[in-house]
Formats: C-alpha cells, structure tokens, sequence
C-alpha cells in the first residue's frame, strides 16, 4: 500500500502509519509552508488585534477586488486536496468562479460559480450533508472531494461582481506520491435558460479520455405550473452514438427519490443524504418569488459510470400536458458535472458573462 492510499479513504485506513506531510493555506498562511501560520502583520483583522498583535487573527480573511481575479493557494509538489472549507455572503455565491489548474495546464479542470460547486445555486443558504460536500450553518461551505495532483495545484476565485468581495477559506492537503493510476478531478458547470422547447440539458459533453464520472448538482427553475420531473437522465459512453448504455426513468428516480418528492401529502420533501439529496426548496412567496426552485445532487461514490474514452451525460426536461401526455418544459437548469479522468482533459465551454450568470 503506497503512503497515498492511507490518506483519508475511509476509516479502515485511519490507524495506518504515513510520511505525508500535512499542509494547510488559508489567509493566515498563503504559502502553506510549515512553520509560517499566524505570521501577518497586515490584513483584515489588524484593527480588531490592534491590543493583541502578531498571532491573534490579524489575517482571517481576504479581499477580492471588484473584476479581480485572486490566487486562494499554488501548491507546489505531488500531493491531494482532502478538504476545502470556504465562505462568503450568498448574493456573490454565482459571480465568484472557482477554478483549479493540475500540473502545468493552461485551462482549468475545475471552473464553477461558488455557490454551485457546493450545491447551493439559487445564492440562499441552504445545509447540505452529504459524504462529499456539507454545508452548515450559516453559510460554512465544505468540500471532501478527493484531488490528487503530481506537479502542483493552483486555486483561484475570479470576482465578476461589481464590488469588493470579502472570503474566508481554508485548503486543507497533504504533501506525498500519487499512484500511477490515480486520476484527476474536474468539475464544469452549465446552463439553459431558458431550456429551448422538445430539447434536453446537456450536462456534460466532449469529454475524451480514461475516467469515472462521480456526481451531478442541479439547481432547478421550474417555468410551468404542475409536476417537472419526468424526463430521464442519459449517459453516452464511449462509442454510443444515438441511443446511450444508461437511461435512467425520471429525475426525482435519478436523485432517489419517487412519486414526486411529494412527503407530506400536498408538499415537496427535502432530504439530504450521503449519497444523493434534494436540500433546497424555494417556494413563491405570493410576490415578487413567483417559481418554485430546487436543488438536488447525486454522488456516484459507490457506483461510479466508467468511461474508457469518451462521455456524454444530458437530461430531459419533462411534465405533464392534456390527455395524460408529456409536456417538454423550457425550465431555468444549471448544473455541475463532476468527474475523475486522466489528461489531458478537453477545453471546457467558455462561460456565459456576468448577466447569464445570473439567478433572475
């Protein structure tokens, strides 16, 4: 067993012995160097430590400038991510674009608004307990996903809003050897808004390599009254063309759920497991709220869809019409794939700007 597999991956490997070096960045320690925490002088905390000094949160937090883009950690090296802890208010959570560089690469394969990445696309709070991604009270964003590198990491938040954003974070990795067939983590983020009529959400495309994909997030507008959850997820892998190896039979199937989320009687029933979770539901509020919104996530941790070389993953937008028919729906769908390849991975979609970017 190499010093990587003892890392973190469950409590069966808990009690074994390793050399890796543990390591933390945060605004207390940009560089994550052992030995240099608690050093600054300057920084966001420095009025508040005025009669305590060096040592006493003079840098808890950072600022990123109105359109500014700020480096959160380069890391130097072979290791893992193990834990990324970060918060900000929620108006910002879909304009602060998060990005993560393997290696030397010149694109990223990790670029999602915040808010999304840790399953919360509507900027509400909302608490999130699953295995991979928990978000507490009141806004404590976590993330457990495994992200190995060989070369370095770099982590950056672009700021698209028109004002200064303030950010506490914390990544949280370890120094060490990554085995040979230890794949990189990616995450993409897309959106139809609205979903043009009898076509599907495309939640990945163009994928090309050796990997597994591990987990969706949907943060779901509904445009139309009555039920929206019909339409079937599918996976085109490899050399499928025009019909996929995996179809599934509904969303709320997909997410675990039945019979339209519908507990108790006449309500939606939010859930959040360790596995998959519909945690937030918005509903009008009889104003200005005027469509219900949901969030929802299935982690493919213990049944991960394998692709040996190419992936395709959209859904359906579907309700109910006359005559007990289907309905396409033109629904507001964002969503986030996330996935385990080797790379060189394919440039990701350019993003939309600031105004599609938008929760309206």
């Amino acid at each position: 067993m190499t010093e990587y597999n003892v890392l973190g991956l469950g409590l069966g490997n808990l009690s074994r012995l390793s050399k890796a070096k543990t390591r933390s960045i945060s605004a207390e320690n940009f560089t994550g160097e052992k030995g240099k925490g608690g050093m600054a002088t300057e920084g966001t905390g420095k009025e508040c430590a005025r009669d305590l000094g060096v040592g006493w949160k003079v840098s808890p937090s950072v600022k990123i400038p109105k359109k500014g883009t700020f480096t959160l950690g380069e890391i130097e090296g072979s290791g893992v991510i193990q834990h990324i802890w970060l918060t900000c208010f929620p108006a910002h959570w879909r304009h602060l674009i998060f990005r993560i560089y393997w290696d030397d690469e010149t694109t990223p394969s990790v670029e999602t608004p915040i808010g999304d990445f840790f399953c919360n696309g509507w900027t509400e709070r909302c608490n999130v307990n699953s295995l991979p991604i928990a978000v507490n009270p009141a806004g404590g964003m976590n993330s457990y996903w495994e992200m190995p590198f060989r070369k370095g990491a770099k982590i950056e938040v672009e700021n698209l809003c028109d004002e200064e954003v303030v950010l506490y974070y914390q990544i949280d990795y370890s120094l060490t050897e990554i085995p040979e067939d230890s794949a990189y983590f990616h995450a993409q983020w897309r959106r139809n808004n609205p979903l043009k009529y009898k076509e599907v959400h495309t939640i990945l495309d163009g994928v090309k390599g050796h990997g597994h994909f591990v987990g969706t997030y949907i943060a779901w507008g509904v445009n139309n009254t009555g039920w929206w959850g019909e339409g079937e997820i599918k996976f085109y892998l490899d050399g499928d063309n025009e019909y996929p190896t995996i179809c599934g039979t509904g969303t709320e199937d997909y997410f675990g759920g039945a019979w339209n989320f519908e507990h108790p009687k006449g309500e939606y029933g939010s859930y959040s497991t360790p596995f998959l979770g519909m945690p937030q539901v918005i509903k009008p509020d009889g104003l200005y709220n005027s469509q219900q919104r949901f969030g929802m996530y299935r982690w493919h941790i213990m049944d991960p869809i394998r692709f040996e070389s190419y992936l395709k993953v959209t859904i359906q937008a579907l309700g109910w019409r006359s005559g007990h028919r289907y309905l396409p729906l033109q629904d507001d769908i964002a969503s986030v794939a996330i996935w385990y390849q080797s790379e060189p991975h394919s440039q990701f979609p350019e993003l939309p700007d600031k105004d599609m970017l938008e929760v309206i």
